[in-house]
């Protein structure tokens, strides 16, 4: 398991996870859109952390420069 991420693709999804998780706490998405929301945010928090997105590698894409 390569890292396929590059740091401003990290940063990015790690903004949107707490945007979500912000959103759904003010209690501005609820029912299923909270949960799906809450849902996303932890998947993107994990590959944030580990680097690596399974859906990139399903496509052959990395947003990580390579030196």
């Amino acid at each position: 398991m390569e890292r396929n991420m590059g740091n401003f693709d990290r940063i990015m999804r790690g903004l949107v996870a707490v945007l979500l998780i912000a959103l759904n706490a003010k209690g501005i998405i609820y029912g299923g859109t909270a949960v799906a929301g809450v849902i996303v945010a932890i998947i993107f928090i994990l590959t944030s952390i580990v680097g690596f997105c399974p859906f990139y590698e399903l496509l052959g894409f990395s947003s990580r420069k390579m030196s």
